[in-house]
């Protein structure tokens, strides 16, 4: 890990990497949000997965790198990675938003020496007062198990990163499957820093019935059960 260490405190690039697939109604605060981070000089890179709302339209007018990928958030985040020049690697869903210093934690972190990788703790925007106790909860959940999850704002070395081989090529789940390689590697920096997700999931399917929906899919995901049979269940 020491190796790792030093090549991160030597460059410290941070490159952006965000999945999009038919994103047009918020790209437009998307893109807003990245402005920021490209101007602080950070690379951002987004990876549309056959969009056919508009959204490459929209993702091409900017001054990012845009590719094109099949649809798949684990597939298109992986070519981001191909694709990028940082030695840290950020994957941001397009529903998250980073925290103001987020550049400047990530770097700490992992020059730290004892992490090779990370994530934020969440908030949940959102109507209902309740998404405040589910991302409690999640937070709590990522802290004891050392598992992330997508909507944390992933990032680790670009070079760990390739060593694990990226990104399982797999529908759902592809997060927790790359934690758990990477947790062999080392605990994850857990910043307490909140990165923003939105809350639409939970409020349109109701939040009670996505949390229990949630735990019986990582229940079976923990006990075998095929990632492409619980992506159908989830959708």
């Amino acid at each position: 890990m020491a190796s790792v260490v030093a090549n991160v405190a030597a460059n410290s690039g941070i490159s952006i990497i965000v999945p999009i697939f038919n994103e047009a109604a918020q790209l437009p605060a998307l893109i807003d949000h990245l402005r920021g981070w490209h101007a602080r000089g950070c690379e951002v890179i987004l990876v549309n997965g056959g969009s056919t709302d508009g959204s490459a339209d929209l993702a091409g007018s900017v001054p990012f790198k845009l590719l094109q990928a099949r649809t798949g958030r684990a597939l298109q985040m992986n070519v981001g990675a191909e694709a990028a020049s940082g030695d840290v690697l950020v994957f941001l869903h397009a529903d998250t938003r980073l925290p103001a210093d987020a550049d400047t934690l990530i770097i700490d972190a992992l020059a730290s020496g004892l992490h090779t990788w990370g994530r934020f703790d969440v908030r949940i925007s959102g109507r209902s007062g309740a998404l405040a106790l589910v991302a409690s909860m999640m937070n709590l959940r990522s802290w004891l198990t050392g598992i992330a999850t997508g909507d944390q704002a992933m990032f680790m070395s670009k070079q760990v990163f390739f060593e694990l081989d990226g990104f399982p090529d797999q529908p759902l789940m592809e997060d927790v499957e790359l934690s758990k390689r990477l947790r062999r590697i080392s605990r994850p920096a857990c910043i307490r820093s909140r990165a923003v997700t939105s809350g639409r999931r939970w409020e349109t399917r109701g939040i009670l019935r996505t949390i229990a929906l949630m735990w019986q899919l990582r229940w079976s995901y923990w006990r075998g059960v095929d990632a492409t049979c619980l992506a159908e269940r989830y959708r």
